[in-house]
């Protein structure tokens, strides 16, 4: 039984670590070197074939591919994120990962900018247009920003270098991403000029200004955010449910996206002191808890569908519930069992945890940024919360005694 969840925190953190904190991604697909080896390829339709197939492949072909694993930005700061949450006890050279991790992200910006800003390590093809490598993008400066502000908060030594480049961050949103159209507004996303209404990214923008307006006390930030965040709000379906975004094509309501939403408004609330989305909130979580989860544990991907069973709904699934424990006092037992079913379905001995769940199979492929960073980030706060490993292995064993 996986019942220490310290040990096995360690182990996965060691494996990335072996890894350089490089892997591959299920988006990665046009790092491929046979777009350069063969230029017909270069197109909409086989990007996008490419991308699917290996994305939905059973088996991991990349090196057959030949697609090179990367270091990405996003995955370096939730490892930044992780790290600052455990004690030295806890994980052995915290101080000098945490430092590696500001390192790599100091490296990684996109180049180019005058503002600190983050892209993914590689190019991405939607629907209509193809993402360049390294461009910067709302969701990944976003989550890189808000880890620079966790390792400011948390150090001792409150680290400047990270304060001034989550500042820069945030001024990127609010100077060039930040839109206004009559009643709508948002953040450009993926790229600048793009006016998209993608709630978990919108969400999590207004987060952070609101974030960075509590450390500088800069009242620009703030506008921006609660017009974004009221919109989105206002589109809470009477449900409780959001939308992913509200584009013809973006009419599906699943986990980890729903859990952004929540933990952007919370976030809110705490740092702009306001108590306006409170019920928006509540009637939220209501919904993610009753519809996002099996009897057994298991962390659905979309509300209405058995499967698939995804690594990263898996992670995000522990931390919501750990944020909205007050709400609810049986969150953090569902968070345990969250746990529990991933160790046995999805986690392999060798240090790592698969990609997904299907009905008839199992993807047993490694990603570092989808599924193992987010993973640690997940131990990570669980293990912050239970304080000691015992405690979490005690309700482990009292947990498969009942399923």
């Amino acid at each position: 039984m996986h019942s220490d969840l310290q040990a096995t925190l360690q182990k996965l953190v060691a494996y990335c670590q072996a890894d350089d904190w490089a892997g591959h991604d299920p988006y990665d697909a046009l790092n491929s070197r046979l777009f350069k080896k063969l230029p017909f390829l270069n197109s909409r339709w086989p990007q996008i074939i490419l991308t699917q197939a290996l994305k939905r492949s059973p088996i991991n072909v990349r090196s057959l591919a030949l697609v090179p694993k990367t270091q990405n930005p996003k995955a370096m700061g939730l490892f930044l994120s992780a790290f600052v949450k455990l004690s030295d006890s806890q994980l052995a050279g915290r101080e000098k990962l945490i430092e590696h991790m500001i390192e790599r992200l100091i490296a990684l910006r996109s180049a180019g900018n005058e503002h600190w800003c983050w892209g993914y390590s590689f190019p991405w093809q939607t629907r209509t247009i193809v993402v360049p490598v390294g461009s910067p993008n709302l969701v990944c400066t976003t989550f890189v920003a808000d880890a620079l502000l966790d390792a400011y908060e948390q150090r001792q030594h409150k680290d400047e270098r990270c304060l001034q480049m989550a500042v820069s961050a945030a001024e990127y949103i609010r100077d060039v991403l930040y839109w206004e159209d009559g009643a709508l507004s948002g953040f450009s996303y993926p790229l600048p000029g793009i006016r998209g209404t993608t709630h978990n990214a919108n969400l999590m923008a207004a987060a952070l200004l609101c974030r960075v307006h509590r450390h500088t006390g800069d009242e620009r930030f703030l506008p921006p955010a609660f017009r974004v965040a009221r919109y989105s709000a206002a589109m809470q379906r009477p449900d409780g449910s959001w939308w992913y975004g509200e584009g013809s094509t973006q009419h599906w309501i699943d986990n980890f996206h729903t859990g952004y939403n929540l933990a952007a408004l919370r976030a809110m609330g705490r740092y702009a002191n306001t108590t306006e989305f409170d019920e928006t909130v509540q009637r939220g979580f209501a919904f993610y808890r009753s519809h996002f989860f099996r009897q057994d544990g298991a962390a659905k991907y979309f509300h209405n569908n058995a499967y698939p069973l995804d690594i990263h709904c898996v992670a995000q699934s522990i931390i919501t519930l750990l944020d909205f424990q007050d709400l609810d006092s049986t969150s953090v037992a569902q968070a345990q069992r969250v746990y529990d079913w991933a160790m046995n379905h999805m986690w392999d001995e060798r240090g790592f945890f698969y990609y997904r769940v299907l009905r008839l199979c199992t993807i047993r492929t490694s990603y570092m940024r989808w599924s193992q960073a987010w993973m640690v980030l997940a131990l990570a706060t669980l293990a912050r919360d239970m304080n000691q490993p015992a405690q979490v292995s005690a309700a482990h064993e009292a947990t498969l005694a009942k399923v």
